[in-house]
């Protein structure tokens, strides 16, 4: 490679990322930062680790003179920011000051103090590390540098990623430089803004505060927790009655009713969960939440579709996650293609600024087409498996023609197994490079992956990794899922032959497989099939809760050995505990 290389930045106080992309537009490497640190969403790091940031850019610099260096905000910021940096809110007094603690969104002022503060922290020190680095090791190269808009760096990740030359575009946060929606045409590589909104109204502030009222901490990403609480509750007309009208969908924006919010918080906050308390006595609150959520993204989409023409979508933003949305908006929408990249919340922009400052250089050019894979992270390290194999002392084999079979027998014969192999996903779900797979078929699997190996609440559940071309037999509507980012339907009769992979509402949230995707994943998923007639194996991420899947050849063995995992895959390598 020589000539020009793009360093992207996601320098957002949570979920920071770095991606790299190529003079010709490939991206060369996506991750976030999470992963090296083994500290779950990053919260307050930059990017850029001293300790790790030289080594990444020696794997992949490999001659470029000229480094432009992108982030995921605009430099000037809006002027709320430096008025409440000047008046102390973004200090620690700042955040209680007497007066200061009511509501301007369903979110107290000290937790969205606490965010600018955090913010108005890490956009400073992005970088900061990497220009020291390069400084010191590439002293002939050539550094410029450039900010872009928050929303439409998510726009770029999603779209420029897309397999569509042409699509409707809708981004939805919980905020960004000015509002939390924004909305865009998408034509032959060109990103046009159709609206953004402005003020505090958000559904990602709305599912903070449902995060919290259910028990559980927005601040750690435990979201996940309401959308699988959810499937136990009924909907409940008095905590509709509260939740409803805080929020409304204005063409293609969001609107908030203050008054709604002061009145029904102390309400809701009655029936919310105690501390202590079984999460399902709050299963109704997930459950209307969850439904009003999803209301309201189906109206912002149907609304870009009368706005835009277009019957294609991309979904982007951090409310892009809930997948239990993702799969109803081809059914209530009249969109009939979904598009939702592998990491569409604030670590997708990395990638996306990274494309945004690429397209500057190359007015005209297209990024290469998509979809784009998923597998963009770190790759195996071989010396610490060398060392494994020669040193641990675990019993190993090493198959490099056959292990698809004789994994898929283990998972038949009801073997839990990690599985790492090649390079890590960008995005937080595992799709079968860093996971732990299962036998669907166990109706036992999933109260033994939560209680011995994940360490997570029962209600918890797990997702169906599908031949993609078994998908119509399983599921109601089946639509293509390659990044895990939907839940579908099962068929009754499907839903009886892997229960562990189904939900209590009768969903599961698909990953569909193919071979030109990940064809070592595929043959195992193709060979269990083979073996036991059912195309489906339990996909779910290779860590524990509370923290990142696992980096490096050593995250991986510590699970293995204090967990109740069977066995360990890393590449071609079979390792089994001792004894």
């Amino acid at each position: 490679m020589s000539g020009r290389l793009y360093i992207g930045l996601g320098v957002t106080y949570h979920d920071p990322a770095i991606a790299i992309v190529a003079e010709d537009g490939q991206v060369l490497f996506a991750e976030a930062t999470e992963r090296c640190l083994q500290l779950k969403r990053g919260l307050n790091h930059p990017p850029d680790p001293v300790d790790r940031i030289l080594a990444l850019l020696a794997g992949y610099a490999d001659g470029a003179r000229e480094w432009t260096v992108a982030f995921n905000w605009r430099r000037r910021r809006p002027w709320y920011e430096p008025v409440s940096r000047w008046l102390g809110y973004f200090r620690p007094e700042g955040l209680i000051a007497p007066g200061y603690r009511d509501f301007s969104t369903c979110l107290e002022k000290y937790k969205l103090f606490h965010m600018l503060a955090c913010q108005d922290a890490s956009l400073p020190l992005g970088g900061v590390n990497l220009v020291r680095r390069v400084a010191e090791a590439f002293p002939g190269v050539r550094l410029r540098f450039r900010h872009f808009d928050h929303h439409r760096c998510h726009a770029a990740m999603a779209c420029f990623g897309s397999p569509f030359p042409e699509a409707a575009c809708l981004i939805v946060d919980s905020f960004g430089e000015r509002g939390s929606v924004a909305a865009y045409r998408y034509r032959d590589g060109r990103l046009t803004c159709l609206d953004t909104s402005t003020g505090l109204a958000s559904l990602g502030f709305f599912y903070m505060m449902l995060t919290e009222l259910c028990g559980f901490d927005w601040l750690a990403g435990e979201e996940w927790k309401v959308m699988g609480l959810a499937a136990y509750g009924d909907f409940d007309p008095e905590l509709h009655r509260f939740m409803e009208p805080m929020l409304r969908v204005e063409g293609l924006r969001l609107r908030q009713d203050l008054r709604a919010v002061l009145r029904g918080l102390p309400q809701l906050r009655r029936r919310g969960r105690r501390p202590g308390s079984d999460p399902l006595t709050v299963a109704d609150l997930a459950f209307t939440g969850q439904a009003l959520f999803c209301r309201w993204m189906e109206r912002l989409a149907a609304n870009l579709h009368r706005a835009c023409g277009s019957d294609r979508l991309v979904l982007g933003g951090g409310c892009a996650l809930n997948s239990s949305c993702n799969g109803r908006l081809l059914a209530v929408t009249p969109f009939r293609e979904l598009y939702v990249p592998s990491a569409p919340a604030d670590d997708g922009t990395a990638l996306g600024a990274a494309w945004l400052a690429w397209q500057q250089d190359h007015p005209g050019a297209v990024p290469p087409p998509g979809p784009l894979t998923p597998y963009l992270g770190s790759d195996v390290d071989r010396d610490p498996l060398n060392r494994l194999i020669r040193h641990g002392r675990l019993p190993a084999s090493r198959h490099p023609h056959d292990l698809e079979t004789v994994v898929a027998k283990e998972l038949a014969c009801g073997k839990v197994v990690a599985w790492m192999q090649g390079r890590a996903e960008f995005g937080p779900r595992a799709l079968g490079n860093r996971s732990i797979l299962a036998d669907p078929r166990d109706p036992r699997m999933k109260q033994r992956l939560n209680a011995e190996i994940k360490g997570r609440e029962s209600f918890r559940p797990f997702a169906p990794a599908i031949l993609d071309r078994c998908g119509a037999d399983y599921f109601h509507d089946y639509q293509v899922s390659p990044y895990m980012e939907r839940t579908l339907r099962f068929r009754r009769t499907a839903a009886a032959r892997v229960p562990a992979v189904v939900h209590t509402d009768g969903t599961g949230r698909v990953q569909s497989v193919r071979r030109e995707w990940n064809p070592r994943f595929h043959r195992l998923v193709a060979e269990f099939h083979r073996l036991t007639g059912v195309p489906v194996v339990l996909n779910t991420s290779l860590n524990r809760m509370g923290k990142p899947m696992v980096h490096t050849v050593e995250d991986a063995v510590a699970l293995f050995l204090t967990s109740g995992l069977d066995l360990l895959v890393i590449d071609d390598w079979l390792l089994r505990k001792p004894g």
